[in-house]
């Protein structure tokens, strides 16, 4: 295929006219596209070069070489060159050749557009017969060969990567801004176009489109423009990126990894490298590194990134020399450097490579970031990536250096630690890591600023890989594994640790436990099951912090998993970690007691602490019932729960038990008697209280109850806790509500004088809480029901309740409340027979206790009367109901 030609300059008239015109038109050339190339193929001569110019000069001229895009979808190749007067004589003339490329159609060859700089194929006159000769071929001139092209991108070193940042944003349309390189000569823009398209993907090399020369880049419309000094600044349009490469470099660092290793391969003088990268930067970054090229930090993370994916589809010898290159061992460089690197940090020259914890290197400069704004532990981690994908698919001679050196990175610059095996290193690389990284090895696990469970136990896993010798830190390590395990939830010390202010650690996310799972890492497992050392001193720490806090360390290793069958001994940690659910379950709690007790190994007589431990385990926020503790007092001996300090869990049980818990009084005398020279005077009183509440209950021939009741209570050093004070208060009143009735079935005799005494001591005491409950008692169930089916009881209670009138105005009140508000309302309902009965038991009693129940129950004035005496008709009775009170049965009846 022909393609069509065009020439352009000033010519004598012709059938065309004169001046400016197309000389010579290859036939079919459409007038649309004519118009369209005359735009794009002009040219002004520099400013500063000379006006007339004789032939000499003439060379001087720049050459405008222009690959530019047409509306069809076609390019326009042109060559436009000064020839300084035209046939007039009138300076100023150019000729332009031009060569039309439809759209899809390329040069001969398949050639690029770059290659055709200064070829002998372009004319600077009109073919004499006006007829374009066709061409087939374009023999590139010896400008672009490649060792021209080597040694121009050397001259142009610190300034390559910033053009191919550009270059790439520009072609990839992240930014459309044009490039203007200004240069001394035309000819060092073509080279630059001709570095461009080499790096470039083919496809997109061939739709770049430049232009060598112009004086207006304003007008320019091709996205690499080439520029003499003295043409048109730009500078100051945002359009353009301006590289002035007559100038002085900024010497900024480029941010673009692909750009940077472009700029290397260049430098190296290994353009062929280009070829089968496609122009992807992570192929590219290999076959440098595998050509011995030395890239930067991102250069080589996307060179082992690539790697990983595509390892088993490189050449056999390219995978070992690509290893060795980025394990940094490789020898000599590019530029015959040693680029070495021990695993100390340091190069062979003693200069020390590895970057500081505050992110600078040692002359100050921030290293955390790589100039492509990427972490520098990228490369760390796409190291780690091609370790990992490589340990035990190739042989180890292989892998192994490319392991050790990920392995010293991750303990020297503090980053990930790999799972590596004694089968990732050769033995040599071992001793050598060894003797490099121990002291690095000691000081990460000895560091308390980073979760113990994390990365001081991956290091400490090295450590045995590397056979380095880390005992003495053991104690320690495992005391502070042991305290985030069982802390770490809550955020409080446990309480066998101080508190102290650590600074906050973000825990990595692959060894986070959930919140509703066991609390320990898998890895800690591991290391526990494999490590004896470690497991024998972790346990102990746990041990004695499951015996500090039996409950917080049971809610945090329960069901964990922890191997404690592994060890004999750690009983209170056997307790904690295999008593799984013990405490949150229903059933015999006593039971679950002793089936906690029993996990421990050992008998609590031979170690006492397991006891207090199995208690708390079990009762971890309560206490036993009296039942439940009386048994664990007698079962277990006062001996062993004196030596393992749960005496006072059992003396609290007794003073903190429901007054109706009938167990509590034996449980309080057996403490009395078990414990005489423990118990101090805060717990004394109340247990002989409850003592003799048991006594009160029990119907025991004692004398005083009152008088001794309240002695016990005001002459103990501390006030007694309200279950005690309650429970024996209602003790004394069930006691007096008890008498025998007068007249009662069993026996005629009148009540025992002692009885009277007992009230009478009550009625002078005017004591508020003997009285309140009394008056509770009462109007409890119990005595209504006696009331409503006991004639004789109503007559021993109406005794009781009018008897000691105005003793004490506590008293006075009491009883005439009870006289209104309990006796009265089922005296009114009682049946005829009932009635008569309560009189005649009133009646054996004395004439004068009759009569003043006549009175008191009689209706009308003299009733009334009575009642101001016996408690009716006072303001009392207009009240409410109170709580408890007797109500009538249904119908009058008797119940």
């Amino acid at each position: 295929m022909s393609l069509a030609q065009l020439h352009y300059t000033s010519a004598p008239p012709g059938p065309d006219g004169s001046g400016f015109r197309f000389t010579a038109v290859s036939p079919g050339v459409p007038q649309t596209l004519l118009r369209e190339a005359e735009q794009l193929i002009g040219y002004e001569p520099p400013r500063d070069l000379p006006a007339r110019p004789d032939a000499e000069q003439l060379k001087g001229f720049p050459k405008a070489f222009s690959c530019s895009e047409l509306s069809d979808g076609g390019r326009l190749l042109s060559r436009s060159v000064y020839t300084g007067a035209d046939y007039s004589g009138r300076w100023g003339n150019f000729h332009a050749h031009a060569l039309h490329l439809p759209p899809g159609v390329r040069l001969p060859d398949g050639a690029l557009p770059i290659t055709a700089w200064e070829s002998p194929r372009w004319a600077d006159a009109t073919p004499p017969d006006g007829q374009p000769q066709p061409v087939d071929r374009f023999e590139p001139s010896g400008l672009l060969r490649r060792d021209g092209l080597v040694a121009f991108a050397r001259s142009r070193a610190d300034r390559l990567a910033a053009f191919f940042a550009d270059l790439r944003a520009l072609t990839e349309e992240t930014d459309t801004r044009q490039i203007v390189l200004v240069e001394h000569d035309s000819a060092d823009v073509a080279q630059w176009i001709a570095l461009a398209c080499t790096v470039l993907p083919r496809e997109r090399a061939h739709r770049l489109t430049f232009t060598t020369y112009t004086r207006r880049p304003q007008q320019a419309r091709q996205q690499i423009v080439g520029a003499l000094p003295s043409s048109e600044p730009v500078g100051h349009d945002h359009r353009f990126r301006v590289h002035d490469c007559t100038a002085r470099t900024d010497e900024e660092p480029v941010q673009d990894a692909w750009a940077d290793v472009c700029a290397r391969v260049w430098v190296a003088g290994r353009p062929e490298l280009f070829r089968d990268s496609s122009g992807e930067l992570g192929p590219l970054a290999v076959a440098a590194l595998v050509q011995g090229i030395g890239l930067r930090a991102d250069g080589r993370a996307a060179a082992a990134r690539w790697a990983a994916d595509h390892a088993f589809t490189l050449l056999p010898e390219t995978l070992p020399v690509l290893i060795a290159a980025l394990a940094g061992r490789s020898g000599k460089g590019p530029g015959g450097h040693d680029t070495r690197h021990s695993f100390t940090g340091q190069d062979r020259s003693g200069q020390d490579t590895r970057y500081s914890s505050t992110g600078q290197d040692r002359g100050g400069q921030d290293t955390r970031y790589s100039p492509t704004g990427t972490p520098l532990d990228d490369e760390p981690a796409a190291l780690a990536a091609l370790s990992a994908r490589l340990d035990g698919q190739v042989p180890t001679t292989v892998s192994a250096p490319l392991a050790a050196r990920v392995l010293a990175t991750a303990v020297l610059g503090r980053g990930p630690v790999p799972p590596l095996v004694a089968g990732s290193l050769t033995p040599a690389l071992r001793a050598e890591l060894a003797r490099d990284l121990a002291p690095a090895l000691r000081q990460g696990i000895a560091d308390a600023t980073e979760p113990a469970a994390g990365r001081p136990l991956a290091l400490l896993r090295v450590a045995d890989l590397l056979d380095v010798d880390c005992t003495e830190a053991l104690p320690e390590f495992a005391g502070r594994i042991a305290r985030d395990l069982v802390s770490e939830r809550t955020g409080e010390p446990t309480a066998a640790e101080p508190e102290t202010e650590e600074p906050a650690v973000e825990k990595p996310a692959a060894e986070e436990s959930s919140p509703d799972g066991p609390n320990v890492p898998a890895a800690l497992l591991d290391a526990v099951h494999g490590h004896p050392a470690l497991r024998t001193a972790l346990f102990g720490a746990l041990d004695a912090l499951a015996a500090a806090n039996p409950p917080g360390a049971a809610d945090r290793l329960a069901g964990s998993g922890l191997p404690v069958s592994l060890d004999s001994g750690f009983p209170h940690l056997r307790m904690c970690v295999q008593a799984d659910g013990a405490r949150r379950s229903g059933g015999d709690r006593r039971r679950r007691f002793h089936d906690v007790l029993r996990t421990a190994g050992v008998s609590p007589h031979a170690e006492p602490a397991v006891l207090r431990t199995a208690f708390l385990l079990v009762w971890p926020d309560g206490l036993p019932t009296g039942e439940e503790a009386s048994l664990l007092l007698s079962e277990l001996g006062s001996d062993a729960h004196r030596l393992a300090g749960t005496w006072d869990l059992l003396v609290e049980a007794a003073l903190a038990a429901p007054a109706d818990d009938p167990a509590v009084p034996v449980l309080a005398a057996d403490l009395l008697r078990c414990f005489t020279t423990e118990l101090g005077p805060a717990h004394r009183a109340p247990l002989l209280l409850l003592e003799y509440a048991g006594l009160l209950d029990a119907g025991q021939d004692v004398e005083g109850w009152v008088e001794h009741v309240r002695r016990l209570r005001d002459g103990a050093a501390e006030p007694a806790p309200e279950p005690v004070t309650q429970r024996v208060y209602d003790a004394v009143a069930r006691r007096l509500l008890a008498v025998p009735a007068p007249g009662s079935e069993a026996d005629a005799a009148p009540c025992p004088a002692v009885s009277e005494s007992e009230l009478y001591a009550l009625a002078r005491s005017g004591d508020p809480g003997l009285l309140a409950a009394y008056e509770r008692v009462a109007r409890g169930d119990r005595v209504g029901e006696r009331l409503r089916t006991v004639p004789s009881y109503v007559a021993a209670c109406f005794g009781d309740w009018s008897a000691y009138p105005q003793t004490h105005p506590a008293w006075e009140a009491t009883r005439t409340t009870l006289l209104a508000k309990v006796l009265r309302p089922v005296v009114r309902v009682l049946p005829d027979e009932d009635r008569n009965a309560v009189e005649e038991a009133l009646r054996r009693t004395g004439r004068g206790r009759l009569d003043a129940y006549r009175a008191w129950n009689r209706p009308g004035a003299l009733g009334r009367l009575a009642g101001r005496l016996t408690g009716r008709g006072r303001r009392e009775e207009r009240q409410t109901t109170w709580y408890g009170d007797v109500e009538p049965p249904d119908g009058g009846g008797r119940r």
